[in-house]
C-alpha cells in the first residue's frame, strides 16, 4: 500500500543544498529522500527524549 505524501516548497541555503545534496549521493538517496531520512530522524530523537507527538489524524489531509 502507498504512504500518502504531502508535497510543499522549501526554501534553503545554498550551502545547505549542496551538503544536503553530498550526504544524499553518499548514501544513494535523492535529496527529497536524504531530507525525509533527516526529518523522520530528528522526529525520532525529539520523541524519545519527550515523549510520542501526537498528531490529530483529521488534519492529515487537509
Amino acid at each position: 500500500m502507498a504512504t500518502e505524501k504531502r508535497a510543499f516548497t522549501m526554501r534553503m541555503q545554498n550551502d545547505n543544498f549542496e551538503k544536503i545534496k553530498f550526504l544524499a549521493e553518499q548514501n544513494k538517496r535523492s535529496i527529497a529522500m536524504q531530507i525525509e531520512y533527516l526529518i523522520e530522524k530528528a522526529v525520532s530523537e525529539y520523541e524519545n527524549e519527550h515523549g510520542k507527538i501526537e498528531i490529530d489524524e483529521d488534519e492529515l489531509y487537509k
